[in-house]
């Protein structure tokens, strides 16, 4: 096998799958995954979003001090990855280590993330990748409603502008907040929801998963839903 192969097998084996299928076309790895081609997917890009739209955007994000969290700070973490992305991953607020580098998703939640668009066969720069809350709240805490508020149009911006054909939510936080209603993450993870006209696949977020690693499973099944729509 190909390194490439050897790859993908070790990142699915990360998610629970442990024997690949060979009986045939379309045959996959058992326990939900899919064997897929070793070549990137093709997505068709986007239109660019106007750049000084989008650097607007972001400048205004940079110096924002509408709620508490611009006084705790030490970065704010816009967003990462393409701006002409067909997939927007959006998570919850930042932590640690993304407040320290100013980019969402790069502690061990964000390893996981990053293995999890790999199986995809796609890379974080051909995604696009931010958080409802672009300040981090002190110690991790939940962020409070008023903070979702002050962010909001920031993430709604963020999605108007870059226009994805998917949206997969990662947590509660991130589905109710850009929804606006109060759903359970686990009454409605894998279906499909709307966004403006956005379909909207809620999942778990990977910080759940590193504490409950048996849920990888169910997360695979979702993203497959995602790479079906999107053609991958």
């Amino acid at each position: 096998m190909t390194d490439d192969v050897w790859n993908e097998l070790a990142v699915l084996r990360e998610f629970g799958f442990t024997h690949l299928d060979l009986g045939g076309a379309g045959s996959g790895v058992r326990g939900g995954g899919v064997a897929h081609s070793e070549a990137p997917s093709p997505l068709t890009p986007n239109p660019a979003p106007p750049l000084n739209e989008f650097d607007d955007l972001r400048t205004r994000a940079l110096s924002c001090t509408q709620c508490r969290l611009s006084k705790t700070r030490t970065n704010v973490v816009f967003g990462v990855g393409d701006p002409n992305a067909d997939l927007m991953f959006i998570g919850e607020a930042p932590g640690r280590d993304e407040d320290i580098q100013g980019e969402p998703f790069v502690g061990r939640a964000g390893q996981l993330l990053t293995d999890i668009i790999k199986a995809m066969k796609l890379t974080r720069d051909r995604v696009y990748i931010a958080n409802v809350i672009k300040c981090r709240p002190p110690e991790n805490r939940n962020p409070e409603p008023d903070e979702l508020d002050s962010c909001r149009p920031y993430i709604r911006r963020q999605v108007e502008l870059i226009q994805p054909k998917v949206i997969v939510t990662l947590g509660r936080f991130a589905l109710q907040s850009l929804l606006e209603k109060a759903y359970g993450i686990t009454s409605v993870r894998g279906q499909w929801l709307d966004y403006n006209g956005v379909k909207v696949m809620p999942t778990y977020h990977p910080a759940y998963l590193l504490r409950n690693p048996a849920a990888k499973k169910e997360v695979w099944a979702d993203m497959k839903k995602v790479m079906a729509e999107l053609g991958i």
